[in-house]
């Protein structure tokens, strides 16, 4: 994040120099946005911070230098004139057409600029279980050319567009995530049809252009599109001339005549591969089927949404419970272990007797008290009461186990049909790889 600050910064000062007051405005700001970032979320010394501010107020004060010479620019220039620029920049020449377009220009890129992801979702590798596959290829495209770009000079190139394509909830959107949080000086853009589309003729395209655009300024850079689908679907005549000039403005940005996409990876994202347009798909390089995951990975899955919740599961547990689970999805054991977590919950809603065990405090984990817990009336030590008359900061809560999370597997159907598998291996056989 430093380094993409003092690149924007950098930038900004060579625009400055060339007369390009606008561009320099805009990269100034941009910088210091970056630069506040590493004060806030960077471990940086107090002395580094220190220094970084001072900064900042220097590129800040440029920055109204250059605002007000703009505005006084607007003011008294009626027609293009040539003039000086201010305090300690040279003049710049510029048409009429070209200043009737900027303020245009600026609006869409503002429009693209929440795209940008400026919090990084923390997601690690570590944290995705099982796709080994899927995880080469995107570190084989992202993280290597950033860390060791001496390795991609002449004819090896970094791959420019990947496609990740398999059934709903096996972790298409949260390997993006981990790719957002890995590539540390990249930009990340996380775009939706709703990013994209307008509802004024002609707008659309010009907002593509401008996420382009604005993803070269900053690059090194990554767009990702979720549900790539449902803006680049199959050419017909029977779609409308807006949906047919979005998808022709995508494959001039992505691979046109006079298109510098160096330093740029798209990202796409689909759980229905077959229906992209054709010249599309042949952007995305690299098109990466990510399967259901095996019992191992689902073994795993279970132990990292379980979390750090106290449980009775031991490791064979696991191992059944990734067993159990054939044709599940990511998606589908998430959902079997919230509903497991809440088990507990009613445990204590529909519990008659309560028992007084000893536990570590809530409000001081070090101090040991007496607690309540929920029992079986039989127990000998049973209290009858019901979890009205527990004192708020006197429950333990019951462990997790095996049996609730049985239950819950009962309840939990997987969401991913045959039909749909069958579609989306022969696409894979005719198009992808493995992931």
């Amino acid at each position: 994040m430093l380094q993409k600050a003092i690149d924007l910064a950098t930038r900004a000062a060579e625009e400055d120099k060339e007369g390009n007051y606008e561009e320099a405005l805009r990269l100034y700001q941009h910088a210091v946005e970056y630069f506040l970032h590493v004060v806030k979320y960077d471990t940086q010394s107090d002395k580094a911070k220190h220094s970084i501010r001072m900064k900042c107020r220097e590129y800040l004060d440029r920055a109204e230098k250059l605002k007000e010479y703009l505005k006084k620019k607007e003011k008294t220039a009626p027609k293009p004139v040539k003039e000086s620029g201010p305090a300690d920049g040279k003049g710049n020449d510029s048409d009429g057409e070209a200043e009737s377009e900027d303020p245009e220009k600026k609006k869409l890129q503002n429009q693209i600029q929440g795209a940008i992801v400026m919090e990084r979702p923390n997601v690690k590798w570590s944290d995705v279980a099982g796709l080994e596959g899927a995880k080469e290829a995107l570190k084989e495209a992202v993280i290597l050319p950033i860390k060791f770009p001496h390795l991609f000079t002449g004819k090896r190139t970094p791959w420019r567009g990947i496609l990740l394509f398999g059934p709903p909830g096996t972790g298409k959107s949260y390997l993006a995530k981990a790719v957002a949080t890995e590539a540390n000086n990249s930009t990340f853009f996380s775009v939706s049809s709703s990013d994209l589309v307008s509802k004024w003729l002609g707008e659309s395209e010009k907002l593509v252009k401008s996420l382009f655009q604005l993803a070269r300024e900053n690059k090194p850079s990554i767009i990702f599109i979720d549900e790539i689908d449902s803006l680049c679907g199959s050419r017909s005549e029977n779609e409308s001339e807006a949906a047919r000039r979005i998808k022709t403005e995508f494959l001039v940005q992505m691979q046109g005549v006079g298109v510098d996409n160096e330093g740029i990876l798209v990202l796409g994202a689909t759980n229905i591969p077959w229906v992209l347009d054709s010249a599309i798909r042949r952007r995305f390089e690299k098109r990466i089927y990510i399967p259901l995951p095996e019992d191992h990975a689902r073994a795993a899955m279970f132990k990292l949404h379980l979390g750090s919740t106290p449980n009775l599961l031991s490791e064979s547990d696991y191992r059944e419970l990734g067993k159990k689970t054939e044709g599940y999805s990511g998606a589908d054991i998430s959902i079997i272990v919230r509903d497991a977590l809440m088990q507990p919950v009613r445990k204590v809603q529909s519990a008659t007797h309560f028992k007084k065990v000893k536990g570590p405090s809530l409000s001081n984990p070090n101090t040991i008290v007496d607690l309540f817990t929920p029992c079986s009336p039989g127990d000998p030590a049973a209290i009858e009461m019901t979890w009205m008359e527990v004192p708020g900061d006197k429950l333990m809560e019951p462990q997790v186990s095996m049996a609730d999370m049985i239950r819950s597997l009962a309840s939990t159907k997987p969401t991913v049909n045959e039909q749909d598998l069958e579609k989306l291996r022969k696409f894979t056989e005719a198009f992808g790889q493995e992931g």
